[in-house]
């Protein structure tokens, strides 16, 4: 038996290629081993074994060695316990932990005490100036001067305030930590104070009254006995006026005042926050023109105006510009997402089946999957991504199946940026084509491991060995040629091949230990969108994180949804959705663009409400830059003109699925032309209806379905509005008919068919004028036709032959070989030697 490298890696907690690497230098491997999939010998790995649990040993016992000398350091340095109390000296004093508090006491710390100090300064300067001003022997300015927090707030539960520390003249600074000895007057606590012996300190020094009070009642201001002896206001405190609703909120940068306020600003909350009575900002609005009540909103600009006359500075809240927010909310995201690391668990690898067109792709997912589907594509070919998920040795795999024709590049790329393997799908027998080398570069630049199918080994001209070759020169050299690309021959029609694709799928998935969170909120990506008739609008999305659940609310850009039903490939029912699940969704409010990525809301109301948001951010948006003034210049403008008298072909473009509807906008877009262009008026998702006819009617435009149906009712209507209806099944038939109208709507080139020519030799007087005798020299001469005289290289006349004879008679044609006589028109000027040229008008289609 031997062991994977990765395996026995995993089993000591190494990485790959550092095991790979110990592996070639003991030898146990050969230097020329590149890959981590590759095996050893099982005697090499219990040699292996062997030599990891001796290291693991001796390193426990040098752990265990190393913790019995701390914890023995430890216990020496630990003093012995003392019965007897002894009085603390001044360096235990200085260390906070080593004071003991009964329960209940308070602390003051240091800014307090300092606090304090400062705020009876000031009372008695305060004092001073009121005594020499009234002469009144008794005076309280504390409540006027005195700030609120001068008296801290209690620090737990205590049934009297802290006595007061001493104040004198130049005290020494009083610790963080509470006295060690009570004060003279010692106040009852709910507990005695298991202290020291108390040293005595000095009597403690007279308070203003104020600090004395209580917290819990702090005394009243006195009444003023009239203006000029009102209390002075609080510095840095806002004006006095009512408090200001939760929707607008005061605050101050230095000097100036700022109201921070949220649309619609209404005029009693604005009036509240301006300090002023409603009736009175009504008045002032008034003045300014317009009417306004208690309940009346406020344009933005009047209240800003109203504000700065105020002397405030308006600052509105607008919901969906806050930079600051929007990055807070990422900061949170990016913490949860850090936080769920320990919820991971392993999950499917998701599959991309990617290659040319008719190379097999489909085909091998039938095989696995037991099914047949290219048989129900129209032409063979896959036009859709279909998902779907099966099950081998007891584990989970999610397949994407991608079409291969070149109009469906965006949804190649979708499928490749969604998964985490990419399987190439190459004939044997053609080797690398086009679309082959464009599925390869989406691969590579999604950064996703890839695993090459050669298919259809079984065809007669299958070689293995050339399609290698183009692997080693496109860098992605197979692991039987040295590089590190998995390469599995297998042939899909007879199922060769496929069990051994499985098992390195799987193999891949263990070296890339997918993980994710099925306990978070539902998140993932929209592979492909679609109205099902009776259904509604329908998506198909795979499960990135979390699990989805029926009755979920959903939000994907301006849509949403709340899911009222999910399927799986094969139609069944389907309660829950967990990671790396592929289901199809139904109750959505739209459509929602394929690759974009969705997320769960709290409810369907809060989804609602995100969708509306988004759309009128999209509004907004599509709005300011169709406003945007642009310069024309003069040649702009005649270049314009001359556009709006160019042909222009608009079509009105339905398909049944949203990756359908980009590939056709993008095999349209392609299609170049100066004398005719094209303008697609509008794509959607569904049947074609009756407002569809209506708007093409209005617009000029075709209509153009692609794997649709038409509405009851709409072909009459069609009929009687005269709008052109064309459904089709496949893709490039659709581009080619297109073409074909552009070149209906150009005129005809007008091109010229020489008929015959006739030598005139002699020439005879009628009574009216002259004619020409001649001899047809080549193909035929016919009455009525266009002919020109050329006399050498100078044509003299063109009109047409009026009169053919032959002999006397009038005839209709002169074969070659034949003598005649012909007049052209009215002219007169015949000499020998001139040349009678017959031709003809043919109208050609036009190309674009």
């Amino acid at each position: 038996m031997s062991l994977r490298i990765h395996e026995l890696a995993k089993r000591h907690n190494m990485e790959g290629k550092d095991m790979l690497a110990l592996l070639k230098k003991r030898g146990y491997v050969s230097a020329e081993t590149k890959s981590v999939s590759s095996t050893v010998a099982n005697i090499y790995v219990e040699e292996l074994e062997k030599e990891f649990a001796a290291a693991k040993a001796a390193e426990e016992a040098k752990a265990a060695e190393e913790a019995a000398k701390a914890q023995a350091a430890a216990a020496a340095e630990q003093p012995a316990p003392s019965s007897a109390p002894t009085i603390a000296s001044e360096d235990e004093a200085d260390q906070a932990p080593k004071v003991r508090l009964p329960a209940g006491a308070f602390v003051k710390t240091k800014e307090d005490v300092e606090r304090e100090k400062e705020a009876a300064a000031a009372a008695k300067v305060a004092a001073a100036k009121a005594a020499a001003a009234a002469a009144a022997p008794v005076v309280t300015p504390a409540p006027v001067s005195r700030p609120p927090s001068v008296v801290a707030p209690p620090r737990g539960p205590v049934s009297a305030p802290p006595p007061p520390p001493p104040m004198r003249s130049s005290p020494p600074p009083v610790p963080a930590i509470a006295p060690k000895a009570p004060p003279a007057a010692p106040v009852p606590v709910s507990a005695p104070r298991p202290v020291s012996a108390p040293a005595p300190m000095p009597p403690p020094a007279v308070r203003p009254a104020a600090s004395v009070s209580a917290p819990s009642a702090p005394p009243l201001p006195p009444r003023p006995s009239g203006g000029p002896t009102a209390p002075p206001p609080i510095p840095g405190a806002a004006p006095a006026a009512p408090a200001t609703p939760s929707s607008a909120t005061v605050s101050q940068q230095g000097e100036v005042k700022i109201i921070h306020i949220k649309p619609p600003i209404v005029v009693r909350d604005f009036a509240t926050a301006l300090g002023l009575k409603p009736f009175r900002l009504i008045s002032e609005l008034n003045q300014a023109g317009g009417f306004a009540s208690m309940n009346s909103n406020i344009e933005e600009a009047v209240a800003i105006k109203v504000a700065e006359k105020h002397g405030f500075l308006l600052e509105i809240k607008h919901r969906g510009d806050a930079a600051s927010q929007q990055a807070q909310k990422e900061k949170k995201e990016k913490k949860v997402e850090e936080d769920e690391s320990k919820f991971l668990q392993p999950r499917p690898p998701v599959v991309c089946i990617l290659g040319h067109v008719d190379h097999g792709k489909t085909s091998l997912l039938d095989a696995i999957r037991k099914a047949n589907v290219a048989s129900g594509e129209a032409g063979g070919i896959t036009q859709h991504i279909g998902a779907y998920q099966v099950e081998f040795n007891d584990r989970k795999i999610t397949f994407l199946d991608t079409p291969g024709h070149a109009a469906f590049s965006k949804m190649r790329a979708r499928g490749a940026n969604v998964t985490d393997i990419a399987v190439l799908v190459v004939a044997a027998d053609d080797g690398f084509m086009p679309q082959t080398d464009e599925a390869l570069k989406h691969a590579q630049n999604a950064k996703v491991a890839l695993i090459v199918a050669v298919n259809k080994m079984d065809v007669k001209g299958a070689n293995l060995d050339q399609v290698k070759a183009q692997m080693q020169q496109r860098n992605i050299a197979p692991e039987d040629w040295g590089g590190e690309t998995i390469t599995v021959p297998v042939a899909a029609i007879k199922g060769q091949g496929i069990d051994n694709l499985l098992e390195m799928i799987l193999l891949q998935a263990d070296l890339l230990e997918l993980k994710a969170n099925p306990k978070a909120e539902a998140s993932g990506i929209i592979i492909e969108s679609q109205v099902d008739v009776g259904r509604g609008p329908m998506a198909t999305v795979i499960v990135q994180r979390g699990t989805l659940k029926v009755g979920d609310a959903l939000v994907c850009g301006p849509h949403y949804a709340r899911v009222r039903a999910m399927f799986n490939e094969r139609g069944e029912n389907v309660k829950e959705a967990p990671p790396a699940t592929p289901v199809r969704v139904i109750g959505w409010s739209g459509t929602p663009d394929s690759g974009a990525t969705f997320r769960a809301a709290k409810n369907p109301r809060e989804a609602e409400k995100l969708a509306e948001e988004e759309q009128q951010r999209l509004r907004k948006l599509a709005t300011s830059t169709d406003s945007a003034p642009k310069e024309v210049s003069v040649e702009q403008l005649f270049a314009n003109i001359a556009a709006t008298q160019a042909k222009t072909l608009k079509l009105i473009i339905k398909t049944d699925v949203f990756g359908s509807s980009e590939a056709i906008r993008t095999i349209l877009e392609n299609i170049k032309s100066t004398k005719v262009s094209l303008e697609i008026v509008s794509t959607d998702v569904g049947l074609v209806t009756k407002n569809d006819v209506l708007m093409a009617s209005a617009a000029g435009a075709v209509i153009i379905g692609f794997n649709t149906k038409l509405e009851n009712g709409v072909t009459p209507l069609a009929k009687h509005h005269g709008v052109r209806v064309e459904t089709y099944s496949i893709i490039y038939e659709l581009g080619d008919k297109v073409r074909e109208m552009m070149a209906d709507m150009l005129e005809p080139d007008l091109k010229e068919t020489k008929t015959g020519a006739a030598e005139v030799r002699q020439v005879f007087p009628l009574a009216k004028g002259f004619v020409a005798g001649c001899l047809v020299t080549e193909g035929k001469i016919t009455r009525n036709a266009s002919a020109r005289l050329r006399r050498g290289r100078e044509i003299v006349h063109e009109g047409k032959i009026a009169t053919l004879k032959r002999f006397k008679d009038d005839a209709n044609e002169v074969r070659a070989g034949l003598e005649c006589g012909i007049k052209l028109d009215d002219f007169n000027g015949y000499q020998a030697g001139d040349i009678i040229e017959v031709y003809e008008i043919q109208k050609v289609r036009a190309s674009l």
